[in-house]
Formats: C-alpha cells, sequence, structure tokens
C-alpha cells in the first residue's frame, strides 16, 4: 500500500482527498499546517506528498525547499494560485507537479499515476546502473564508461569491475574472487587474481592518482568509497 502525505491547512478539502484516496486504497497522513507537515516528511518515507502552497507556520514553497534539500520524494503541489508565475515558483522550488484548484480527484489521481510510474522506472534504471565515483556502469548494455569515455573491457576484466561494484567496502579474498569470476571449475592460479586486477587497473585508473581498487595485504583487495 502506497503511503501519502497530505499538507493542507483546509479541513473540508483534506477530508474530502483523504476520503477519495483512502477509498482508492491508499495510505494517507494529514498534516494541517507547514511545520508539521515538513516535520514528517522529514522523518518518515512516503510515496508522494501532496502539498498546498499557502500554509501557516511554513508555507508551501519552503516546505518543498527544504524537503528538496535531503530527499527526492515526489511532490505534487495543489493550490488555489494558479498563474504562470506560481506554476514556476512551484515547480523551479523542487516540486514534480503542479494542479491547480479546484480539480477533479479523477485528475488528482492521473498525476499520482504518472508519478508512481516515473519512479518505478527511475528504480529500473537505477537497479541497471551501478555509479562508482567517474565509474558508470549500465549492467543492459554492459557498457563501462569513465566520465564520457567508454572503457573497452575484456569479459574477465568486465566481470571484475562488477564484482567489485556490487561488493562495495568488502574485502574480497582472492579465492573468492576466482571463484565469482572464472569459476569453482577453473584450473587457474589465484596470482590470476593479480594479474586481471592490473589489467582492469591499466584501464579505469588515473595516472598519479589513488586507485579505484585498493590491495588489502595478505588477504585481496577492495573498492571503498
Amino acid at each position: 500500500m502506497k503511503k501519502i502525505l497530505l499538507i493542507e491547512d483546509e479541513k473540508n478539502m483534506a477530508r474530502f482527498i483523504e476520503l477519495e484516496l483512502r477509498h482508492e486504497a491508499f495510505h494517507i497522513t494529514v498534516a494541517y499546517d507547514g511545520r508539521v507537515g515538513l516535520e514528517l516528511a522529514l522523518k518518515e518515507e512516503w510515496d508522494v506528498i501532496l502539498l498546498d502552497l499557502m500554509l501557516p507556520g511554513v508555507d508551501g514553497l519552503e516546505v518543498c525547499q527544504k524537503i528538496r534539500t535531503v530527499k527526492k520524494t515526489p511532490i505534487i503541489m495543489l493550490t488555489a494560485r494558479d498563474s504562470i508565475t506560481d506554476r514556476v515558483s512551484g515547480l523551479d522550488s523542487g516540486a514534480d507537479d503542479y494542479i491547480p484548484k479546484p480539480f477533479a480527484i479523477e485528475e488528482l489521481l492521473a498525476r499520482m499515476r504518472v508519478v508512481f510510474r516515473r519512479q518505478e522506472e527511475q528504480e529500473v534504471i537505477q537497479r541497471s546502473v551501478l555509479v562508482y565515483k567517474e565509474l558508470q556502469v549500465n549492467l543492459d548494455a554492459r557498457l563501462v564508461k569513465k566520465g564520457d569515455q567508454v572503457i573497452d573491457l575484456t569479459k574477465r576484466e568486465y566481470d571484475l569491475l562488477i564484482t567489485f561494484m556490487k561488493n562495495m567496502n568488502r574485502v574480497l579474498a582472492r579465492d573468492m574472487l576466482l571463484d565469482n569470476v572464472w569459476g569453482f571449475e577453473a584450473a587457474v592460479e589465484t596470482n590470476v587474481v593479480d594479474v586481471y586486477v592490473r589489467y582492469l587497473r591499466n584501464k579505469i585508473d588515473t595516472p598519479k592518482e589513488p586507485s579505484y581498487i585498493q590491495t588489502v595485504r595478505g588477504i585481496g583487495y577492495v573498492m571503498r568509497k
């Protein structure tokens, strides 16, 4: 069940939205002023925040800006102020969408579905892309980039890099790397790991700067954030 935070000081409007969203099987919490709404927004995780612009305590623009400094939670502004200037101010403050009052509940639900769909698409992208400093690996395309430069890796080098990036901050023994990259049945010595780490470093490291892959003497290697 998706969690919705509604920050709205007009109690009749808040009650109407609350009942409609509960009917649509959303879990909804209501705050009637900006200060309480901001506290709830920062304290808990929400699938979307519905935010009125004109609020007592702290106004909607300030609430939105403060949320955006620490969170990427989708925000839809609901307000009677519908001039182009107001809309631009709302979107520039960090809102994902802006719905002028009065509105039909069907429109609000449609806008929420768009936000949820965008969020799900972004989560899929994030799962398929690994990022560490300047390195980016697109797992679907098997594409490795450092900044804007594409890095050409062999299959072993690529698998080794992925193993490090998926085990960030974890010290990986040579035996473990051998099993993960070459397989349990591979008839190779553990020193082949050192050879391929050197190959990989030569391709991804920047000269005269610390290596992306650090050696842990007597054990193996680690990639640390």
